[in-house]
C-alpha cells in the first residue's frame, strides 16, 4: 500500500513539474517500438521498459543481500524493500525528467530530441521496476541474472542501447559508442 502511495505522490509531483500526462501527440498506446519517434518515453512501454525491469531485479537483489540474515526477511522485504525500491525509482524518474538530465541526455547520448517522459511513461516505468522486483522475489537468483543479461542483449541488438550503455553514456560519454549507436 505504501508503494502505491509513493507512486501517487510521484504522479502529483510530476503534474506540479508541468510534465505532460500523456504523449503531447494525444495518442495513448501500450507499446512504442521506434526509439527515434515522438512516441518513445511517452507510452506505457518502450524498449527502455526492459531497463526498468532490470532495475527491479537489481533492487530486489540488493534488498535480499541487505536483509538476508533478518529472521523476518520476507516481511521486511514486502513491507520495506518494495516501497524503498519504488521511492528510489520514483526519485530517478523525477531526476530524469528535470531540465538538467534532459539536457545531459540531449548533449551526450543518441537521444538528441529527448524531451522527458510523459507522466504515463514515468508511472509505467515505476510499474515495470516493480514487475522486475516481484519477479526476482519468486525466481532463483541465477534466473534473475540470466533475465537481466537477456534483456541487455536483446535491447543492444534491437536498438543499439541498453541499461549499461545508457548509464555509461550519461556518466562518461564515449564518442565512438555514440557514433555506433547513431549509425543504427
Amino acid at each position: 500500500m505504501l508503494a502505491i502511495g509513493l507512486g501517487a505522490a510521484l504522479l502529483l509531483v510530476e503534474l506540479a513539474m508541468g510534465r505532460p500526462p500523456i504523449c503531447p501527440c494525444g495518442i495513448v498506446r501500450f507499446w512504442a517500438g521506434d526509439v527515434q519517434s515522438d512516441q518513445n518515453s511517452q507510452q506505457v512501454a518502450d524498449w527502455y521498459s526492459f531497463s526498468h525491469v532490470i532495475h527491479g531485479l537489481i533492487f530486489y537483489g540488493l534488498a535480499h543481500l541487505l536483509w538476508r540474515h533478518t529472521p523476518l526477511r520476507r516481511v521486511v522485504s514486502a513491507q520495506c524493500a518494495l516501497p524503498l525500491a519504488v521511492a528510489v525509482e520514483g526519485g530517478w524518474e523525477l531526476l530524469e525528467n528535470s531540465p538538467l538530465i534532459i539536457e545531459r541526455y540531449r548533449a551526450v547520448t543518441i537521444s538528441y530530441g529527448y524531451s522527458g517522459d510523459s507522466i504515463l511513461n514515468s508511472i509505467s516505468d515505476v510499474g515495470w521496476m516493480a514487475v522486475g522486483f516481484l519477479a526476482a522475489a519468486r525466481i532463483p537468483a541465477r534466473v534473475s541474472v540470466a533475465l537481466a543479461l537477456l534483456f541487455e542483449a536483446v535491447t543492444l541488438f534491437a536498438i543499439r542501447d541498453n541499461l549499461t550503455l545508457n548509464v555509461l553514456m550519461l556518466v562518461h560519454p564515449i564518442d565512438s559508442i555514440r557514433e555506433w549507436q547513431g549509425a543504427g
